[in-house]
């Protein structure tokens, strides 16, 4: 084999190998739980739906949607416009989520804006094992962060698929701090959901539900006019 024949098979062997990390690189980022988890959040993130006042959602995978379109995700239930910060895994302790803090607090800021009329902020299922005082720091962290802009705290249902009490145990803490903040409270224990297969999430029309009854008390908090400004997919 001449010289050119050798530096030329050189190349290719060099090309394929990079082009091959490359392939690699990316399969890895794309199977990475955190990063993906991250990229489903801004890809639930660019979808805003319905008019009127700005409502904001911070909340963990029940907001996401998971398992589901994101379109599927309750918050294209509510009035207004509205945006959603989700992650999930995520909960109000620091301690909640697998992939650092991701806690509602934490977050908060980089979605807040001027103008917001309401914050819904949806979770606690992924604080379930999680200490109370880490709870109630993250709950003092959130209203710090919101600043005085109106809010509403959703609590976690019931589920199969976490030990038994820990979703009222959860419920009873956060009923306990929003009433001491006077924060509106809505609990979510006792509203029946179907769930998917996982037992944790729920299907289509378990988004459904869970996202009629916070509309219910999201129009009553904006005083908006059903007909106006809900957005029944």
């Amino acid at each position: 084999m001449t010289r050119h024949r050798l530096v030329l098979a050189a190349l290719v062997v060099l090309l394929a190998a990079t082009v091959t990390g490359t392939i690699w690189a990316r399969a890895g980022a794309r199977t990475d739980h955190c990063g993906l988890t991250a990229e489903r959040a801004d890809a639930r993130a660019a979808l805003v739906t319905g008019r009127g006042p700005e409502v904001l959602v911070v909340g963990d995978s029940y907001s996401v949607g998971a398992g589901l379109p994101y379109a599927d995700s309750w918050p294209t239930r509510l009035p207004g416009r509205v945006r959603v910060d989700g992650f999930s895994g995520s909960g109000f302790s620091v301690g909640a989520s697998a992939c650092g803090d991701r806690s509602y607090a934490t977050r908060l800021p980089r979605s807040l804006r001027p103008g917001t009329r309401l914050v819904v902020v949806e979770g606690g299922l992924n604080d379930f094992d999680q200490p109370v005082a880490d709870v109630e720091a993250g709950y003092r962290r959130l209203l710090a962060a919101l600043g005085g802009t109106p809010a509403l705290v959703v609590g976690p249902p019931v589920v199969p698929h976490r030990p038994d009490g820990t979703g009222v145990a959860v419920d009873a803490a956060l009923a306990r701090l929003t009433a001491e903040s006077g924060t509106p409270y809505l609990s979510m224990v006792g509203v029946d959901l179907s769930l998917l297969d996982d037992g944790v999430h729920p299907d289509a029309a378990g988004q459904r539900a869970f996202g009629d009854v916070v509309a219910a008390k999201v129009e009553e908090l904006l005083g908006a006019a059903t007909g106006d400004t809900r957005r029944r997919p």
